[in-house]
């Protein structure tokens, strides 16, 4: 479900209108994410650490209305419920695009998630998802500790879902840190939001 944005109402509306006729209207921050616990506890349960920070990422996003709005039309969209549209890396170098459903509940969305994942590591091509406007654009290199990130873009395809890459886990003393970028569009949001929502995701790996 969705419902439509008063841009009239809205605090932000110069900012829409600002940010929204830029060719390039994305912005993105790397940081980096303290993953000890999220890693240890995949260990312990015998489960992908890779389902279970996206499954943490996309709770915090769900909890950050701003990373739920889309532009369709030249309208502003606010989604009940936003899901993943991940890279599936596959053994042969290729990979594969992906659609995971969110569900609150990690098990439930595991379950879910793993068979998509097989799904696509048993194919071949693209495996384009039909996900829609609802969705986080996420990749995987987990064999890089990035410090900054660009992404392939056509500008003349319209679109506002923001985009999340994962690195490579690095040791740092007794912690593992792991680099995340997320670029987003300045049309709908701006870094405070970006802010609150790395806020929530770090406290969502603590297992808070």
């Amino acid at each position: 479900m969705k419902q439509l944005l008063d841009l009239n109402t809205w605090a932000r509306k110069d900012h829409y209108n600002f940010f929204s006729r830029f060719e390039e209207p994305f912005f993105g921050v790397c940081v980096e994410v303290d993953c000890t616990h999220a890693y240890k506890r995949a260990k312990e349960e015998g489960v992908s650490f890779f389902l279970l920070y996206m499954h943490c990422s996309l709770a915090a996003i769900n909890n950050t209305v701003p990373f739920r709005y889309r532009i369709v039309d030249g309208e502003v969209w606010v989604y009940d419920q936003v899901h993943a549209s991940p890279t599936i890396n596959r053994p042969d170098g290729t990979f594969g695009f992906a659609y995971m459903d969110y569900y609150e509940d990690f098990r439930e969305f595991e379950v879910h998630a793993q068979k998509e994942v097989e799904n696509v590591q048993q194919s071949t091509g693209l495996v384009p998802a039909v996900s829609g406007e609802n969705v986080i654009h996420y990749s995987s290199l987990p064999w890089i500790s990035f410090t900054a990130i660009s992404h392939a873009r056509s500008f003349s395809f319209k679109d506002s879902c923001p985009k999340i890459s994962f690195g490579k886990i690095r040791e740092e003393g007794d912690r593992k840190v792991m680099p995340v970028s997320v670029h987003v569009h300045h049309a709908l949001m701006d870094g405070v939001h970006v802010a609150q929502f790395l806020e929530l995701f770090q406290q969502k790996m603590n297992g808070q």
